[in-house]
């Protein structure tokens, strides 16, 4: 994968074998084909990047947040990361709200 300049990326934890209807709830969420999300889980990839501060910032972040609330309600494992100029380091749930809230405007 090329290291997005400044973005969130989710990974899920592990390489599960998820089911089909799992998928294409994935699908739906992402837009990615289930193919593609079955590809990156069993690669350790991302299942979803979000480009932040970009013209589709408004699309992206909440598909971003809603397939990590959609994988916290299945219970499975997943990891975060921020990249920053193409560095990469994880970051919590908490940390990944909080970043997203202040590329919206909204820093309280």
């Amino acid at each position: 994968m090329t290291a997005p300049e400044n973005a969130i990326s989710l990974t899920i934890a592990g390489t599960p074998d998820l089911p089909g209807e799992v998928l294409k709830s994935l699908y739906r969420i992402t837009r990615r084909s289930t193919v593609e999300l079955r590809h990156a889980i069993r690669d350790g990839e991302p299942v979803y990047v979000a480009a932040l501060f970009g013209n589709d910032h408004l699309d992206v972040v909440p598909r971003l947040e809603k397939t990590a609330d959609y994988l916290t309600g299945l219970g499975l494992g997943f990891t975060i990361h921020e990249w920053l100029d193409g560095a990469r380091e994880e970051i919590s749930v908490e940390t990944m709200r909080a970043i997203i809230e202040s590329a919206d405007g909204n820093d309280g």
